[in-house]
């Protein structure tokens, strides 16, 4: 592996990638490829169009999520976290997730892929595996995220065969080595309307962070309030009609030995509206060791100083599992105490 020097540059928006031809399977996959290198590099952040998944899917999600928010407090915790156990699902309330130490202004829902008793990683008593805790008072609910879920994953899966050939690596590399059984996380998260005095302090729905694993893929709505960290400052990443936002994990920077970067990015709800957002997570095995892939001309970026959170990934060794419960516990400190 050959450590280069490379000078970074701010960037000022975030770019918008057509990947049609990457989900057809056409030869061209390579320009879009070649826009995923280049986004990953700059921003680590891209707007996605052309992916496929489905607009009605999209709209009764978001139409049945809005009426799982507006029920009374008392309703929504009839499927609690708690309930959930080590499979990490279900629903907390406002306040109740925390970044950098500091409560988050949302309140959201956990879910997984549907994995039943008889699974062999819920037999095993895997963490972060298990079944989803759905309502029961809303009609097509569960069923709408389990067929979300289905679609995302298999994006999840069209979207590093992209990075992969990013990186001049064999289309299948990620589905060999690291995401044959990806962990996949979605959230649902709702932001009430902005709270923040005028004279004081920003209230944040989430802190600066960056994401944990390979990959993160995200439906927002029309609220806008998502901002990706740029060496020149701030930069707003405003919903774009059709599209998803992605980005890149903490993971993918180890993988990649810093060449490709995880961003940091918060969310303040600036509108008089309850924003809702859909992050999915798609992560590597739980079980899968992650190491840097061997690839010429790629920069070690070790840099403890250029990070948010001042840590220094290329020194972490274990599994993903072992990496994201270190992550996950802090977000959730009473759960943690409680099941794990």
């Amino acid at each position: 592996m050959k450590n280069l020097q490379v000078v970074e540059k701010g960037f000022s928006s975030v770019p918008i990638i057509d990947i049609q031809t990457l989900v057809s399977g056409k030869d061209d996959r390579y320009s879009v490829a070649s826009q995923i290198k280049q986004a990953c590099r700059e921003s680590g952040f891209f707007y996605i169009i052309g992916h496929g998944v489905d607009e009605n899917l999209q709209q009764r999600l978001e139409e049945l999520s809005r009426q799982f928010f507006a029920q009374d407090l008392e309703t929504k915790l009839q499927i609690r976290m708690a309930l959930a156990g080590i499979a990490w699902r279900g629903y907390f309330p406002l306040g109740g997730e925390l970044t950098s130490g500091k409560p988050d202004l949302k309140e959201g829902i956990y879910f997984g892929a549907q994995l039943g008793e008889e699974h062999p990683l819920v037999q095993a008593g895997t963490p972060m595996h298990g079944s989803n805790l759905f309502p029961a008072n809303i009609p097509q609910f569960g069923e709408t995220v389990l067929e979300y879920l289905e679609a995302m994953t298999n994006l999840g899966h069209t979207l590093m065969i992209g990075i992969a050939l990013s990186l001049g690596l064999e289309e299948s590399y990620f589905a060999d080595c690291y995401t044959s059984d990806p962990l996949v996380l979605f959230r649902i998260f709702n932001y009430p309307p902005n709270l923040s005095p005028s004279d004081g302090e920003p209230l944040w729905g989430v802190g600066e962070h960056t994401d944990y694993g390979v990959l993160t893929i995200l439906k927002q709505d029309d609220s806008g309030g998502l901002e990706v960290k740029s060496k020149s400052g701030w930069v707003a990443a405003p919903p774009v009609p059709g599209s998803f936002v992605c980005n890149i994990g903490d993971m993918l920077e180890k993988m990649t030995a810093g060449f490709y970067r995880s961003t940091p990015h918060r969310v303040q709800n600036q509108s008089q509206n309850h924003r809702l957002s859909f992050p999915f997570f798609f992560d590597p095995n739980f079980d899968v060791e992650v190491k840097p892939i061997q690839l010429d001309n790629i920069v070690v970026n070790d840099h403890i100083g250029d990070r948010w959170d001042q840590a220094n990934l290329h020194d972490f060794r274990g599994s993903y599992g072992d990496y994201v419960l270190s992550k996950v516990s802090k977000v959730f400190p009473e759960l943690r105490r409680s099941i794990l």
